[in-house]
């Protein structure tokens, strides 16, 4: 089984796929998972591995989904309500009820693609920018669409006619853009652009509406463009008559990076990096979780916080078990049953079975009212 995992590690990483691994670390019997058990799951919630069965996965899941939307690791206890460890200091707990009364403690750590930077040209200042986004761990890619024509180039990072070449670097592509790869046409595709890339047109007035119309058809996140207000202004004149909307337009940052003074041609690429980090620290700021995906309280509480009876409110599209209360996602679940007008959702068949044999036994703490019927 590990070596299913690790090929299906690598391909996740090999597109680009954000993921948690989770590894088991501790186990009190009974359980089924043991230490070193390991899984991963995927941002749509898919799990592939071993980490325990129907009563942890649910929950390694959700807090899992809500790792991966905070960027940050967890090591995350599940246990019975009165044997939760609240005074380890961050660590979260979440109560479980299943039969066995087993103990399982998981370390969750999001993998997450590193930052991926597209910069389009050959001017001096692409390398520097390749250089110094390496160094900080984006993953860069140079684009120059010259390069497939250019007999008399010699390979991206060499002096020619348009002014490529790069002051202190060896010439190579290793040398030149810090290991970025490259591609000698203008294709964002093959570029792997998508909406979390950053895109940086640097064409110097040589094919900018070409490249920033490709960036904009691209469906990149971000699109900025090394020029002048006026070429800008001109850039996108020649692009509206070519019947780019205005909202796209809207996207173009012109001039490329932060108002950092008047620069020389290298060192804008410091003004550009400074823009982009930035970019990418409010994303990162701004990230939700989608609607219907786990929150951290509504799958575990922080150890030394109050256990509630019952589970947290669920997010929207999910439900709390009103047997265990585990929490359910409604959205492809099987078990649930009527009852007193309303659908109630289970984990298991077992928890439906033991509702179904009383209800009543179960509705006075009961929470397990989906928030969301519609998406059933």
């Amino acid at each position: 089984m590990q070596d299913d995992l690790a090929r299906a590690e690598a391909g996740l990483r090999s597109r680009r796929e954000p993921y948690a691994r989770v590894t088991v670390v501790w186990s009190a019997s009974p359980v089924s998972a043991r230490p070193g058990d390991a899984a991963l799951i995927t941002g749509d919630g898919r799990l592939q591995g071993w980490i325990g069965g129907s009563c942890a996965q649910p929950i390694v899941i959700r807090q899992a989904l809500a790792c991966l939307a905070e960027g940050a690791p967890t090591l995350l206890h599940l246990a019975p309500p009165g044997q939760l460890p609240l005074g380890r200091v961050g660590l979260v707990v979440a109560p479980v009820t299943c039969a066995s009364e087993g103990s399982l403690e998981v370390f969750i750590e999001p993998r997450l693609p590193s930052p991926h930077l597209v910069v389009i040209g050959s001017a001096p200042l692409v390398g520097a920018l390749g250089v110094m986004a390496r160094a900080v761990d984006f993953e860069v890619t140079v684009v120059e669409r010259d390069w497939a024509k250019d007999a008399d180039l010699g390979g991206p990072g060499l002096g020619h006619s348009h002014g490529a070449g790069w002051p202190g670097l060896t010439g190579t592509d290793e040398g030149a853009f810090g290991g970025a790869s490259t591609i000698g046409e203008l294709d964002l595709a093959k570029a792997g652009v998508g909406p979390e890339t950053f895109v940086v047109v640097a064409t110097m007035g040589r094919y900018d509406e070409d490249a920033v119309e490709a960036a904009l058809d691209s469906g990149a996140g971000y699109v900025a463009l090394v020029a002048s207000d006026r070429r800008a202004a001109r850039v996108r004149e020649l692009l509206a008559q070519g019947g780019v909307s205005q909202a796209d337009l809207a996207r173009v940052r012109a001039p490329a990076g932060l108002a950092l003074g008047d620069l020389p041609h290298t060192e804008i690429a410091v003004a550009i990096l400074a823009e982009v980090v930035a970019e990418k620290a409010k994303r990162r700021a701004g990230a939700a979780v989608p609607a219907g995906a786990p929150v951290r309280a509504g799958a575990a509480v922080p150890a030394g916080a109050p256990v509630p009876a019952g589970a947290a409110v669920p997010p929207a599209s999910a439900a709390v078990d009103p047997v265990c209360g585990m929490t359910v996602e409604v959205a492809g679940a099987q078990d649930r049953a009527e009852h007193g007008g309303a659908t109630w959702w289970f984990c298991s068949s077992g928890c439906r079975r033991r509702f179904q044999a009383n209800p009543d036994r179960f509705l006075e703490t009961a929470e397990g009212r989906a928030v969301d019927m519609g998406s059933a």
